[in-house]
């Protein structure tokens, strides 16, 4: 896999070039790398999900060079509101976390101290930082349920509070009533 080559990608897709997609797509590289999966896109596409903690820049860098995708189902979004992924071979089970070492931020001055602009410096110093100065890892152990499987819905059912469907086995049972979660929780939205 060619850095800058996905790089280019990265930011065709997302719109302009941030320390974000630096991050997000050398993040990527080294979780696939990690995970044994050479051709994310190509003969190992059924073989990843990735689970993404962020909903910044990153992520499109992350969806870029894995190929990953929501509407594919294998992305996963989990709003923890950290710069880390984990990519999962589902052939092997093999996992690893890749986080973002916040002290990277501060390191990227020292590679560019005539860059006043801190977002400038970090752009650049991380294209040519370490993997072991920008990310830690861990090996970790992701159980994924049959029904957040890429592939057709698993069951469909109609809530008995908006009348609206409900699949992927997302629908709640409360007061004897099968719901989805906005009638049995509240939602982002009111009617």
């Amino acid at each position: 896999m060619d850095f800058e080559s996905l790089l280019n990608e990265s930011v065709r897709i997302h719109g302009h070039l941030c320390p974000g997609q630096v991050l997000g797509v050398k993040m990527s590289i080294l979780g696939l790398k990690n995970i044994a999966i050479e051709d994310p896109k190509g003969k190992d596409r059924k073989n990843i999900i990735v689970f993404v903690e962020m909903d910044r820049c990153a992520t499109d860098a992350v969806q870029s060079v894995t190929g990953c995708s929501l509407g594919h189902r294998t992305m996963k979004f989990m709003d923890y509101g950290k710069m880390a992924a984990t990519f999962v071979n589902l052939k092997t089970g093999k996992a690893v976390r890749v986080i973002a070492k916040e002290e990277a931020r501060d390191k990227a001055k020292e590679y560019f101290p005539e860059i006043p602009d801190k977002y400038k410096a970090q752009l650049e110093a991380y294209k040519i930082m370490s993997d072991d100065e920008l990310f830690d890892t861990m090996n970790v152990k992701v159980e994924i349920k049959p029904h957040d499987m890429p592939g057709r819905p698993l069951k469909r059912v109609k809530c008995e509070g908006c009348g609206e469907y409900v699949q992927d086995m997302r629908d709640v049972e409360s007061g004897g009533k099968t719901l989805c979660v906005p009638c049995a929780e509240g939602g982002y939205y009111k009617r």
